[in-house]
């Protein structure tokens, strides 16, 4: 299946529903938020009351498309595309404006290939390794994602349950629909915590004494901020007033019962710092020794200033294609960046994974671990708890098979040799 028939949107009547005056894209997770011409019902959210796909089918097991349980990541975008509302599902999957860095982060590692030496293969492999001091069982993390609670009722404690019996790292998005406490509370695997800045600091320096207290391990800050994506602003994609006024008190911010739908979008849209520097990082560490990662790096001189900063890692990004169009993919800059660091901070990946042999390409590149962001999704919204606990079993056996037939017995003897550029 290519890329462009991923993003081919199934018939609905969507045109049906009513009309948004304004786009507002946030950093705040990046869930699209737009304003009704009315605030007394939720029906425009993710696709609308009048709209017959906008039923979530949590219960699908099998593609009707080719009658057998998922395989792949492939298979299960197959399967989130059938459950979800047209709107819902594009907004996981499309990218920004015309999507050139979306097609191009996986049309890079597709271009890397691998030139395994023979009769060097071995039989058994391990994939654990140690991220910041914590041991994990593989070097495949789950992203940061937002608005899970509209893709499956599991939602984020369902992907926290899966990432925990994986015995790997759930990063948990500030905008995932449910609160640090809760996320805490629904396993004792580790997380790290994504922040997304308020502007009043007050809030900010609440916010990251409940994620310490709540036990999350590392907090990643994401500066790739603001997007424009075609397919939510034609698809009018909004989150329910419910849905806004929980993610908003989650976070901490003073909102009362009486504030309108109205009241939350305006609230929302000042509510967030847009403009970080790299000062903010000072102030962050004066206010936690949690270990900070600076999430969305794709230039080596940030790599260095991050470094100059005593950051604790580094994740190369570009979010995913959802941010700037037109950016280089990250694992075309993962090279450059690794060079810099020389293993002076924990370098990480994400953005266009979605094989275990794109793992293999990525840690022979210089990255400890990848992250998979709308993999996870996929399979979130289409099985539930049980389906991010496939995708991630997948990535884990396609990679040891690569390591296998690669003759690597470890993470550590993946190197850049093996690799075709």
């Amino acid at each position: 299946m290519t890329s462009e028939e991923s993003l081919f949107p199934r018939k609905t009547n969507s045109m049906n529903r009513r009309f948004f005056s304004k786009f507002l894209a946030l950093g705040t997770g990046s869930v699209g938020l737009m304003p009704s011409d009315s605030d007394s019902t939720e029906k425009t959210a993710t696709g609308g009351e009048d709209n017959p796909d906008s039923t979530v089918n949590n219960s699908l097991k099998f593609n009707p498309l080719f009658g057998q349980v998922p395989a792949c990541v492939a298979d299960f975008q197959i399967l989130a595309k059938t459950a979800l509302p047209r709107a819902t599902y594009e907004y996981i999957t499309s990218g920004s404006t015309d999507e050139v860095t979306l097609h191009e982060n996986l049309a890079a590692f597709r271009r890397i290939r691998i030139l395994p030496p023979l009769l060097a293969g071995v039989d058994r492999v391990d994939t654990s390794t140690s991220i910041l001091g914590q041991s994990i069982s593989m070097p495949i993390l789950i992203a940061p994602v937002a608005g899970q609670s509209l893709f499956h009722a599991d939602g984020v404690l369902g992907s926290a349950r899966a990432a925990a019996a994986a015995h790997t790292i759930l990063g948990v998005s500030s905008s995932a629909g449910n609160s640090v406490e809760e996320i805490a509370a629904a396993s004792s695997g580790p997380k790290w915590f994504q922040l997304y800045v308020p502007k009043d600091r007050g809030v900010t320096r609440q916010l990251v004494e409940r994620v310490h207290a709540s036990g999350y391990k590392a907090i990643i800050v994401t500066v790739d901020l603001g997007e424009r994506k075609d397919a939510d602003l034609r698809n009018r994609f909004a989150l329910p007033p419910s849905v806004l006024r929980k993610h908003l008190i989650d976070i901490g911010f003073p909102i009362t019962k009486d504030m309108s739908y109205s009241d939350l979008l305006a609230f929302n849209e000042k509510a967030w710092d847009l403009a970080l520097d790299w000062k903010f990082f000072d102030w962050l560490r004066s206010v936690t020794n949690l270990p900070i990662l600076l999430k969305g790096v794709l230039r080596p001189a940030d790599a260095q200033q991050a470094i100059a900063l005593g950051l604790d890692g580094i994740i190369v990004s570009n979010h995913g294609g959802r941010r700037l169009d037109g950016v280089p993919s990250s694992i075309e800059q993962l090279p450059k960046i690794a060079d810099v660091m020389d293993g002076k901070a924990e370098l990480l990946l994400d953005s266009g994974v979605r094989r275990g042999t794109d793992v293999l390409k990525a840690i022979a590149l210089g990255a400890k671990a990848v992250l998979i962001g709308r993999p996870s999704a996929w399979a979130l919204a289409a099985e539930g708890e049980l389906g991010v606990s496939k995708v991630l079993s997948f990535f884990r056996e396609e990679l040891i098979l690569a390591m296998q037939t690669s003759g690597c017995p470890s993470l550590a003897a993946i190197k850049k040799p093996l690799l075709m550029m």
